[in-house]
């Protein structure tokens, strides 16, 4: 795993809903902070030996309605969160005691991937990276809309006729190996087409003109459960969108319907140690 930055003060309880009981560390930090600068290193590690929890920092200056929610007053503070809920704070930037903190909250909790039988070694579930404030979906139903897959909630359906576009937005970069798409009957989605990091969603002609990155042919088996669709890996090595244009259904029906969508793959770690310079004439609290 790696450790994501959040941009926007949105992004942070939409995160925390999506992951579930899923652990989740968060570094508030400052540019300004000299111990937050020397203890980062360490945070990214730890992101990386355990997977099983999601790493995010937020910048205290530029999130300060986040930081002043949950009471933050030095840097750096670290927090985490289990369920949506606080369960624990760490302040200041000792390496032991953030080791055992991360430790002592990941206990017992399986490693990525082991909670969803049958992902590629080395590969996650990218949902706690998808930003909701972004993503769109065009033709859907004013009762079962995009939301519902990025919630796990209910279904997407179609409205006026088959097709959808959907667009799925990252909070980072991200490489992707696979897709997971659940859905059955007459129905489930048959011939899709996929594009990458495209300005913004076209519309319908214009998708169906676009040379696509990839290309699919969907059969009811590849939409079971236990179904993986693998992906031109070279292809997507640098993504911030994927756009899935369902060209038609199974049976010919006049809507689509799509129960599940996730992407499979790895993060980009965004940690750049420039981002920590000294902004001048900026005071704060450390430890």
């Amino acid at each position: 795993m790696v450790v994501v930055t959040l941009q926007q003060s949105s992004q942070f309880q939409q995160t925390l809903q999506q992951v579930g009981a899923k652990p989740v560390f968060v570094d508030f930090f400052a540019t300004w902070c000299g111990p937050c600068k020397a203890v980062a290193p360490l945070y990214e590690q730890l992101s990386n030996t355990y997977s099983q929890a999601l790493f995010l920092k937020v910048d205290v200056d530029e999130l300060e309605d986040v930081a002043q929610t949950y009471g933050v007053t030095a840097m750096p503070t670290f927090l985490c969160f289990k369920n949506k809920q606080k369960v624990d704070e760490l302040r200041g930037a000792n390496p032991k005691a953030l080791e055992d903190f991360v430790k002592k909250n990941v206990e017992g909790v399986a490693e990525a991937g082991e909670d969803e039988p049958g992902l590629p070694k080395g590969q996650i579930n990218l949902g706690s990276l998808v930003d909701a404030s972004k993503s769109e979906c065009l033709n859907q139903s004013d009762d079962h809309v995009l939301a519902n897959l990025l919630e796990k909630s209910g279904y997407l359906e179609s409205d006026v006729d088959e097709q959808l576009l959907i667009t799925i937005a990252f909070t980072q970069n991200v490489k992707l190996h696979s897709f997971k798409l659940q859905a059955e009957g007459p129905t489930a989605p048959k011939n899709i087409k996929l594009f990458a990091n495209l300005p913004h969603t076209p519309d319908f002609d214009s998708a169906e003109a676009m040379v696509a990155v990839q290309e699919f042919s969907l059969t009811p088996d590849d939409m079971s459960a236990d179904s993986i669709i693998n992906l031109k890996f070279v292809k997507f090595q640098n993504v911030q969108s994927i756009t899935v244009f369902v060209k038609d259904n199974q049976g010919g029906e006049e809507t689509t319907k799509i129960d599940k969508l996730s992407f499979i793959g790895s993060a980009i770690s965004t940690t750049n140690m420039n981002d920590f310079k000294r902004v001048a004439g900026k005071k704060g609290e450390s430890h």
